[in-house]
């Protein structure tokens, strides 16, 4: 999928949860949104708690305006976490696969061994077992033995797991280039082509 093509044959299930990281979902979706991409978002009750301490979102029709409505109404189908009879929680029901963004440790474990507690994390089970891509950004510090062998089992199950750290060597002014630095590394592996953000060219050597 790219800008150019102007939408995915199937919608992008996006999840946000209660880890830090709340500017870095809200600027994913942002480039969602402007890539026409379709996208299926749930946001759980720590993911809104989460929206409302890091990004002054304080509901979902607060993140519908900082996105942008119109482009939104367009693209967004949203989803009650709660609601484990949703589209997202079946595999009849096609994805293109799934980003969680920032994603839990809680979320991690309960993907790690099938929990399923939530659509989240049953949407989550799903692009495992369908064989779609799962992309999860944790962000924790430090990490536990728990935490590493979750993102472990998690990896081995087929999930990609970018972890929200963002390097320095493209010399960040500002914190919003390091939220880019994460967003450009997801759309990378999404395949969704963009204009975010510096690419690393090699050092000069002068």
């Amino acid at each position: 999928m790219s800008a150019a093509s102007g939408s995915t044959r199937h919608p992008l299930v996006l999840a946000i949860t209660g880890a830090s990281g709340a500017p870095y979902a809200v600027r994913l979706l942002q480039q969602l949104v402007e890539h026409r991409v379709p996208t299926w978002l749930i946001v759980s009750s720590h993911g809104f708690r989460l929206l409302a301490t890091e990004s002054e979102i304080n509901d979902m029709a607060a993140l519908r305006a900082h996105v942008g409505a119109e482009g939104f109404d367009a693209c967004v189908k949203v989803f009650d976490d709660n609601d484990r009879g949703a589209s997202p929680a079946s595999g009849s029901a096609r994805s293109s696969g799934m980003v969680i963004c920032p994603c839990s440790m809680g979320t991690v474990s309960a993907i790690a061994h099938g929990t399923s507690r939530s659509l989240v994390e049953r949407a989550a089970d799903v692009a495992l077992k369908e064989r779609r891509r799962l992309i999860l950004v944790p962000r924790e510090t430090p990490l536990s033995l728990i935490h590493l062998e979750n993102l472990a089992q998690v990896t081995r199950a087929g999930a990609i797991v970018i972890p929200a750290a963002p390097g320095f060597y493209n010399r960040p002014a500002a914190i919003s280039d390091l939220v880019d630095f994460m967003v450009v590394r997801i759309l990378d592996h999404l395949d969704i082509e963009h204009t975010l953000g510096k690419r690393w060219s090699g050092e000069s050597r002068n």
